[in-house]
C-alpha cells in the first residue's frame, strides 16, 4: 500500500510540476510572441511618409493602421496592444490636410504614439 501510495504521490508531483513547466513556457512563449509584434509595429510605424505627395502619404498612414490593429489582436501584452491601438487610431485618422498645414505637429503626435509604444514593449 506505501508503494502505491509513493507512486501516486510521485505522479503527482511530477504532474504538478510539469504543469508549472508548461505555465513558464507559455510565458516565454507570450514574451516573445509580444517583442516579435511590437519589433513589427516600430518597423510599420518608424517608416517615413513622403510629405510631398499628401495624398499618398495620408493612404500609406491608412494602410499602416490597419496593419497595426492586427498586430495589436496578436499582442499577449494588452499594454502593448493599447500602445498599438493608440498609434492606430492617429495613422487611421491622418488626414491630407494635417499632412499639408500642419505636418510638424503630425510627425511630433506619431513620434510621440511610438515613444509611448517603445515604452509599453520595454515594460
Amino acid at each position: 500500500m506505501r508503494l502505491t501510495t509513493t507512486i501516486v504521490a510521485g505522479g503527482l508531483v511530477l504532474a504538478l510540476t510539469g504543469c508549472g513547466v508548461a505555465e513558464t513556457a507559455g510565458q516565454v512563449s507570450n514574451a516573445a510572441s509580444t517583442a516579435a509584434v511590437c519589433a513589427d509595429a516600430v518597423r510599420i510605424a518608424t517608416a517615413n511618409p513622403d510629405l510631398t505627395n499628401p495624398q499618398a502619404a495620408a493612404d500609406k498612414a491608412h494602410a499602416a493602421a490597419d496593419e497595426l490593429t492586427g498586430l495589436a489582436s496578436k499582442a499577449a501584452n494588452t499594454t502593448a496592444a493599447d500602445a498599438i491601438n493608440g498609434l492606430a487610431k492617429t495613422l487611421r485618422e491622418t488626414t491630407v490636410d494635417d499632412l499639408v498645414q500642419t505636418p510638424a505637429d503630425w510627425l511630433k503626435k506619431k513620434a510621440d504614439h511610438v515613444t509611448a509604444l517603445t515604452q509599453a514593449c520595454a515594460g
